[in-house]
């Protein structure tokens, strides 16, 4: 097959704990590109918070929030927001159990809440400026995603709250809150739609329980060595670990370098 677009995956993926980027990744992309394959990002971080990797990586195009927001040098291509109606409904389930949200939009995101641990934990663990504080953020724009502050044994009190929204837990004491229908692979979809490419022309890589549909969606899935056990059943193949060339790895498998 040939492959004519690749789609990366960013924590775990393209960088490490370290949330650095290792030099045989970023040789590795750079060597794409000069064969003319497209390289894009798809993650659940917010645009804001990939904008240095994008820029060290040359990439230009990519799909955020998991698959909320998708655009294509500069140019949107699909927009999701959350429904006012289950982002009020969230808000009333989190005050009630005293559970903190964080509301992410297109440009800036917010918490409801000041100076929480949990909140403060897992935004340091990203590495990327923390939220500011606007309870009602979610009343004045369009929100794509929101961060559920809950332990796992609290989870059940959101699982059915809404038939349009699903969790996924990426850390200890968070949850993203997403469309139902949401997901990278929709995003990826919505991209390639637009380029004319086959889903089957593609390959994916990712690490983690939200790279399972577009692993799943492309044409060759490649799990990270480093993935969570229940990515490798969506993936055709599994490379090594982000820390040992896995990008490169991949890539070679794939008959792209």
């Amino acid at each position: 097959m040939a492959y004519k677009i690749v789609f990366f995956d960013v924590d775990g993926t393209l960088i490490n704990e370290e949330k650095e980027i290792p030099e045989s990744t970023i040789e590795a992309v750079a060597e794409l590109q000069r064969k003319g394959i497209q390289t894009v990002i798809a993650t659940g971080r917010a645009p804001y918070f990939i904008q240095e990797i994008a820029q060290k990586l040359a990439i230009d195009s990519w799909i955020c929030l998991n698959g909320a927001i998708t655009q294509y040098k500069g140019e949107p291509v699909s927009d999701y927001p959350i429904s006012l109606a289950d982002l009020e409904l969230l808000a009333k389930r989190a005050a009630e159990h005293r559970h903190p949200v964080v509301y992410m939009g297109k440009e800036a995101y917010y918490a409801d809440t000041l100076n929480d641990p949990f909140v403060e934990e897992s935004i340091r663990y990203l590495k990327v400026i923390m939220p500011g504080y606007d309870p009602d953020y979610w009343k004045k724009a369009n929100v794509y995603q929101a961060l559920l502050y809950c332990g796992a044994d609290e989870q059940h009190h959101y699982e059915h709250m809404s038939p349009n929204l699903r969790l996924i837990r990426w850390h200890p004491r968070a949850l993203d809150v997403v469309l139902a229908k949401g997901s990278k692979a929709r995003g990826m979809l919505d991209l390639l739609q637009k380029l004319n490419i086959r889903p089957e022309e593609a390959v994916a890589f990712g690490d983690a329980m939200n790279d399972r549909e577009m692993l799943r969606q492309a044409g060759l899935g490649i799990a990270m060595g480093n993935c969570e056990d229940g990515v490798r059943p969506y993936a055709d193949y599994v490379t090594t670990h982000v820390d040992q060339d896995g990008i490169r790895n991949g890539l070679i498998y794939a008959g792209l370098l």
